[in-house]
């Protein structure tokens, strides 16, 4: 008699991180190995997360279970989903409740999560949170009309949730040219037949080959209702063509200029006193103008404590510079020395191939794109505190 086998109880990533979102504590056992596990894991507010190499469970030891729950469901996830599967059928025969996580770390790095910033009867903002790479993109929408910026490779995603919304993409914009990961900027205007703006510094910089409209040439970009602008402030220091969208007057879409945690780092084209230098400037003389109410809204993020209780990255721009002595009055020679220290920090692994995707110099298959991007950001100089 063959005996039969009951399929394995899995999770879909969205599932997984609607669970993370709701009022109960999830419950993750991390079975990758001990290095890969301490360099990036899926974090949250409510996550409790643990990790036991998948190796240690092929030794049959049932101490090994010992720091498991017994009266919470418990998710499964390695690099891929393969492992987890495994672990999962044991922990099910023995009397545990467990989930395999589809995909794993892999569809944990390519999920993205809308929320709303910003509603009235005129504008609407959305920002996108790639929880698993700490990216921010957003919809800028009024009239029916959208605007998006800083798009991520899944361009079908972007396309999907206009189509379901009734709205129409009329410009698409990168901040500047990414380093950590893919942008989907160039093929999404392709594919809804709208233009691409991008600075010609960045592009010209690492001597692209890509068709886009030059970003500083534009001081508005117009969506919808004749009064919601989205005014280009050219914020460079991160790169040199890093621009920042001051939208209605009340929110700075800042690229990776400014952080929740900090600054843009200055040191990865290998210019970093020079770097280093212009985003001083902007600091002290474009920024400054700004409101402390403006609202800033970046392109990255480094932890899941700078997710505030509405689910959004973002904060006012007053209280980033209560709280980040860079972003006060601060002298120019103590300012450079505080971010040039920041260049021997880790550096986005794979960067410089990843830049020249995003300027159109390499083109690679998809499968190689999802490798390149797998892991955190590492874009920011973390705030000094004051």
């Amino acid at each position: 008699m063959v005996r039969e086998t009951k399929p394995v109880p899995t999770i879909p990533i969205d599932e997984l991180v609607k669970r993370m979102h709701g009022d109960e504590d999830v419950f993750i056992l991390d079975v990758r190995n001990a290095d890969d596990y301490a360099g990036w894991k899926i974090e949250g507010e409510r996550v409790r997360s643990v990790n036991i190499p998948y190796f240690d469970f092929l030794d049959d030891d049932e101490s090994v279970f010992a720091r498991l729950p017994k009266d919470k469901e418990i998710h499964v996830v390695c690099a891929k989903g393969g492992s987890s599967a495994y672990v999962t059928e044991l922990l099910t025969a023995r009397g545990y409740r467990a989930v395999s996580v589809e995909g794993g770390m892999e569809a944990w790095s390519q999920s993205l999560h809308p929320v709303v910033v910003h509603e009235d009867e005129k504008l609407k903002v959305i920002q996108f949170n790639r929880l698993g790479k700490g990216c921010l993109s957003y919809f800028i929408v009024s009239e029916g009309e959208a605007l998006v910026v800083d798009a991520l490779r899944r361009v079908d995603f972007y396309e999907d949730f206009a189509r379901q919304n009734g709205w129409t993409i009329r410009h698409v914009v990168d901040t500047h040219i990414h380093a950590d990961h893919i942008s989907g900027g160039r093929r999404l205007a392709d594919r809804v037949g709208a233009p691409y703006f991008v600075s010609s510094y960045d592009i010209f910089t690492h001597q692209g080959a890509l068709r886009f409209e030059p970003l500083e040439q534009h001081k508005t970009l117009r969506v919808g209702a004749v009064d919601v602008d989205v005014i280009v402030i050219p914020t460079p220091g991160h790169t040199p063509g890093s621009t920042s969208l001051l939208v209605d007057n009340r929110f700075f879409l800042s690229g990776d200029t400014v952080f929740v945690s900090g600054l843009g780092r200055p040191d990865l084209g290998g210019k970093v006193s020079e770097w280093a230098q212009d985003l001083y400037d902007t600091v002290s003389n474009k920024l400054k103008a700004l409101s402390d109410d403006v609202i800033v809204l970046p392109a990255h993020y480094s932890h899941h404590t700078e997710i505030n209780a509405r689910g959004v990255v973002g904060a006012r721009l007053g209280d980033l510079r209560r709280i980040n002595e860079l972003l006060r009055e601060i002298d120019r020679e103590a300012f450079t020395a505080a971010v040039e220290a920041s260049a021997s920090t880790e550096r986005p692994p794979n960067f410089e191939k990843i830049i020249a995707i995003n300027v159109g110099k390499l083109t690679v298959a998809p499968e190689e794109e999802i490798e390149l991007e797998i892991g955190p950001n590492r874009c920011a100089v973390h705030r000094a505190t004051a």
